[in-house]
């Protein structure tokens, strides 16, 4: 009985092809996320549309989330131009733990916080972390992810 369990953490946290939703073409969800300093919120519904953003739903200890991370900053220089909102519903503290480990504020183009109304679960059904929404430069959503991908992935949903 325990085999179930590690089979479905497996495969919900493995690279996948992009899901299918009735989602597609939908705006950003409003969303205030609460900051790492644990007082200023940031909604990224009022973010001007114009660059593609990505909405990457994360638990600050599970290692695919990491690996994708790590993947991304990796190629940050092709993906400068890309918005990145990195949000959890863990506690602010392991949030600020998990930014200051990758030195996130050295990106301008990445904002980490909690989402203190489980808005990315709900909005998006989202089960499992990894969990990343792409949005194209028009602010509509193009496709999403349930599962570890890569930047390449990320690039690829932007182009098409």
């Amino acid at each position: 009985m325990i085999l179930f369990p590690v089979v479905i953490y497996l495969v919900a946290c493995t690279s996948k092809a992009s899901l299918k939703s009735d989602l597609e073409g939908k705006p950003l969800p409003t969303l205030s996320i609460l900051l790492p300093d644990s007082t200023t919120y940031f909604n990224i519904a009022k973010v001007p549309s114009g660059r593609p953003v990505v909405l990457f739903y994360l638990s600050p200890q599970c290692p695919y989330c990491r690996a994708q991370l790590k993947d991304i900053i990796e190629d940050m220089n092709k993906l400068k131009d890309v918005q990145f909102y990195l949000v959890s519903n863990f506690s602010v503290s392991a949030i600020k733990h998990f930014a200051n480990e990758y030195k996130l504020d050295q990106y301008p183009n990445i904002i980490i916080g909690r989402d203190t109304s489980d808005v990315v679960a709900n909005y998006f059904e989202a089960i499992y972390v990894p969990y990343t929404a792409i949005f194209g430069k028009d602010g509509k959503l193009k496709r999403t992810f349930e599962g570890r991908i890569y930047s390449r992935q990320i690039k690829s949903a932007i182009e098409d």
